[in-house]
């Protein structure tokens, strides 16, 4: 039988001599021992980078790693902050969360926010951004006009709509009644099946910009040559619509989807001016009730809790992203 050779690896190295003193040679630069050092010493070496990331490190652990914790902390007590007594509750809190009704209905109402707002936000950007991205007069000024809404605060908008659907003097009441669309004033914020489209139709008008600005980025990546092959094949407007600009979209349209549903699941400050969560609850969303219990009924443990809940949904979402962004790119153009 042959003998197999005998494979030297840089630690079974014959020693050398170096100055009288037997020693083994030092691993080479690509050998797996050459990088290993002990953490201090790595720390030590890069000290200068260290020394520039301590501030933001030390913020980051002030303002949101230690609130984080305490946050935590908080979910197990009965804390009102105007009573000096804060029991240990355990899990009290997480089970009166689990069978709150006030707490499923604001869950709901949530989820049908953000199923009717970000559709249809994204498929007027979309529009919006197909229309722009032809070779129009003043397309510069109109992109700005759109995209006003997204640069106004959110309070100064929430203000004008909620004057727009003033059921006395609302500009929306006097054009429908002037051209004898209704016969009576609507009370668009205070019908319980009129609050919640009014504050869908004001997020949409506030959001399409946003979803224009990023479709036009994506449309003007897309290579003209895909366009100049589609219409040697004969396909028209509609064709190279569907096959050549949906699918090179994909990628932007999950971006504003998972956006979209992460910014509409924190909703609050139109509810908050329009409606105050009404009529009869209608319009409260997961951030509205958590509000309500913190700085309307005092108990930051409860509120702490919903918290903790809406960071779960949130989560969920951004662990879907971040699985669909991982994707093959050959996936996308399928």
């Amino acid at each position: 039988m042959m003998a197999q050779p005998v494979v030297r690896t840089e630690t079974d190295a014959a020693p050398v001599k170096n100055g009288g003193r037997w020693s083994r040679p030092r691993p080479g630069p690509g050998s797996p021992h050459a990088n290993r050092r002990s953490l201090p010493a790595r720390i030590w070496k890069e000290r200068s980078a260290y020394v520039f990331l301590m501030p933001g490190m030390l913020i980051f652990s002030v303002f949101t790693l230690a609130a984080l914790i305490f946050a935590v902390y908080l979910t197990f007590h009965r804390w009102s902050i105007i009573e000096p007594d804060k029991p240990f509750v355990g899990l009290t809190n997480y089970r009166d969360m689990i069978h709150d009704e006030r707490f499923t209905e604001s869950v709901l109402n949530t989820i049908y926010f953000s199923g009717a707002s970000v559709p249809l936000s994204m498929a007027t950007g979309l529009l919006l951004a197909l229309l722009l991205n032809l070779p129009l007069r003043l397309r510069g000024l109109f992109r700005t006009a759109f995209y006003l809404p997204v640069v106004t605060p959110f309070v100064v908008s929430a203000i004008l709509w909620k004057w727009l659907y003033n059921g006395d003097y609302g500009l929306f009441n006097y054009y429908l009644l002037q051209a004898h669309i209704i016969d009576d004033p609507l009370l668009w914020l205070s019908d319980k099946n009129l609050a919640m489209p009014a504050v869908v139709l004001m997020s949409v008008w506030a959001g399409t910009g946003f979803s224009m600005v990023v479709y036009l980025a994506g449309l003007q990546a897309i290579p003209q040559e895909l366009y100049e092959a589609a219409r040697i094949d004969g396909a028209g407007v509609w064709q190279r619509l569907r096959y050549v600009t949906i699918p090179m979209l994909r990628p932007t349209t999950l971006f504003l989807l998972v956006m979209g549903i992460i910014s509409s699941l924190q909703v609050f400050t139109q509810i908050f001016v329009m409606t105050n969560g009404g009529p009869v609850n209608k319009t409260t969303t997961m951030v509205y009730y958590m509000y309500l219990w913190a700085f309307k009924y005092f108990d930051m443990g409860y509120a702490s809790t919903l918290a903790f809940a809406l960071f779960l949904m949130l989560l969920v979402f951004t662990a879907l992203q971040l699985r669909l962004s991982r994707q093959e790119p050959g996936a996308w153009a399928a």
